[in-house]
């Protein structure tokens, strides 16, 4: 799959399943949020169905969230509707964000990055992920790590699940799942100032700010 397109109608056709079983915000990204300074705008990067979205709206005046898929947003216009707060909806590209330089405090980029289909459009989704963060702005990116026990590989690959609705028909994910290693050299060779990467429950993770 080299075709970006292809993840957002993969969202478009499995959107409200999906939605059903994504129901509570990830425990790191729960620390990460609540660990980190009030914020103007923050920034939920291929928000789903807004799972995050409203540990964000704890923390910033204005959330904003951003996805490829026009089905999955509506998933999440929802459930901002039914939790109580508040959340500006787009449409847009994770390596080409509609967002101006220096705009976002604090972001949230989880479980996507590693759907994008070449290593050119993850590295350009870290770089524009870097240009609208504030320079004193945070960010916390995870991606499916070789360390998760579904996996037996130790070296970075590229493969497809299968996610099966519940007709029985299945649709193609593309994941680019990555070792440690190769994780932290993304991350470190991209524009975002890198502070930490760890693991955790079979992901990695990296925590970086923009630049001044």
């Amino acid at each position: 799959m080299t075709d970006r397109r292809a993840v957002r109608e993969t969202y478009d056709r499995i959107a409200e399943h999906f939605a059903r079983t994504r129901a509570y915000a990830w425990p790191e990204v729960e620390a990460f949020v609540e660990a980190s300074p009030e914020a103007g705008t923050a920034l939920d990067l291929a928000c789903g169905n807004g799972r995050h979205a409203g540990l964000l709206a704890r923390r910033a005046d204005r959330v904003v969230g951003l996805d490829a898929s026009r089905a999955i947003l509506g998933t999440a216009r929802e459930r901002a509707a039914n939790e109580g707060f508040s959340l500006d909806l787009l449409q847009g590209d994770a390596a080409a964000l509609p967002l101006r330089e220096d705009s976002v405090d604090l972001a949230v980029y989880v479980a996507a990055l590693h759907h994008l289909p070449t290593p050119t459009l993850r590295r350009a989704s870290l770089d524009d992920l870097a240009r609208v963060l504030a320079p004193a702005g945070r960010a916390l990116v995870s991606v499916w790590s070789v360390t998760h026990s579904a996996f037996d590989e130790r070296e970075g690959f590229d493969t497809t699940v299968d996610w099966t609705l519940p007709d029985g028909t299945t649709v193609g994910r593309y994941y680019h799942v990555y070792d440690p290693e190769e994780f932290e050299a993304a991350v470190e060779a991209s524009a975002l100032d890198v502070e930490r990467v760890y693991e955790s429950e079979g992901n990695c993770y990296a925590v970086g700010t923009g630049t001044e």
